[in-house]
């Protein structure tokens, strides 16, 4: 296995995605007591509504992080201040609407992080800007959430000030359009990127794509540091790709699928770690290593166009939309074990 990248840019980027992934749980866990908080039935139906999106957005998280492929664990100063929050949260020194007011700057915060994560990879690599991509959803919903939250906040600040509820006036029915039109565009992010029930076809079709970009990458760069930066990441991303596909993915269709056609792509994808292997030890500038890479590339693509044709059909044909989520779900969690592994962690 190849020794974890030192890339400090890549590793800042995998810690951030970390910390989002901590303050997503600690969304998700403040909705579920506010549902419980409160009996008006208008204000349970919306926290209800920001929960399934909430919920649906750790998944989309989950995926990012798995499709990214460098592992980290979050900074200290973020686990110490989820657990800060999380002990205000289901104590009695807050108010609801202190607590809600704390939860709309947390989907302020996971707003700008994800758009900061964007604008950073566009610095880094193609590769990882393709990574992150889903997380447009997750960052239209938050906005979203953001100014449907702050009517909220006007409703349970009045009431707690003078017991009556606020006035239904301009400032919020222009929350709830604003709210309305941007979980409209966040919706449609969500149909076109990613959605937590993916099935096993989308994920290692972004697979697919990631690696392709990343073959684009190493071809393109002329810096020899830059250039082993982006094998590193190809060849991390290969093994986890393949150790999962092996493991998960090629036995769940054992006996609807050829087997001859199996064996197949078990043994082309089996071949590319002695390939990695060799070219670990090549200089990456050399007419050799990039004749290495030429051949594992054309040999992948092979490999690629099998899968998403004859392969992808059994899956098509021989299980039940939930039966190829959770598939997806099980590859997940083995890459980001064989990830995790790699790490060291």
């Amino acid at each position: 296995m190849v020794a974890t990248m030192d890339d400090t840019k890549r590793l800042a980027i995998a810690t951030k995605l970390a910390d989002i992934k901590a303050v997503q749980e600690l969304i998700i866990s403040n909705e579920q007591k506010f549902i419980s908080a409160t009996t008006d039935s208008e204000l349970v139906k919306r926290f209800q509504d920001m929960l399934k999106d909430d919920q649906k957005n750790l998944g989309i998280i989950d995926t990012v992080i798995v499709q990214y492929g460098v592992q980290s664990e979050p900074k200290k100063t973020t686990t110490e201040f989820v657990q800060k929050l999380e002990e205000l949260m289901s104590g009695s020194e807050l108010t609801l609407y202190e607590k809600v007011f704390q939860h709309e700057l947390l989907k302020h915060q996971q707003t700008m992080s994800g758009i900061v994560l964007h604008k950073a990879a566009q610095k880094v690599g193609a590769d990882i800007d393709a990574a992150l991509g889903p997380l447009n959803t997750v960052n239209f919903e938050s906005r979203a959430h953001q100014e449907q939250l702050k009517g909220v906040l006007e409703t349970l600040g009045v009431r707690e000030l003078t017991g009556m509820d606020a006035d239904q006036g301009l400032w919020a029915r222009v929350q709830d359009a604003v709210a309305a039109l941007t979980g409209v565009a966040g919706s449609v992010v969500t149909q076109t990127t990613d959605k937590s029930d993916m099935n096993i076809q989308d994920v290692l079709r972004m697979d697919h794509q990631k690696v392709n970009v990343l073959f684009a990458e190493i071809k393109a760069a002329q810096n020899p540091a830059k250039r082993k930066e982006f094998f590193q990441q190809l060849d991390g991303d290969l093994r986890a790709h393949a150790i999962a596909e092996n493991e998960v993915a090629y036995p769940a269709v054992r006996g609807k699928y050829a087997e001859s056609d199996l064996q197949e792509l078990y043994d082309e994808q089996n071949s590319w770690f002695p390939a990695l292997d060799a070219m670990e030890k090549m200089d990456v500038m050399s007419e050799q290593f990039m004749s290495s890479l030429q051949r594992l590339m054309d040999e992948i693509m092979d490999h690629v166009r099998q899968e998403e044709s004859t392969f992808f059909a059994a899956l098509r044909d021989n299980f039940s939309s939930q039966q190829l989520e959770q598939i997806a779900s099980e590859f997940k969690a083995k890459k980001s074990e064989v990830q995790r592994q790699a790490a060291g962690m």
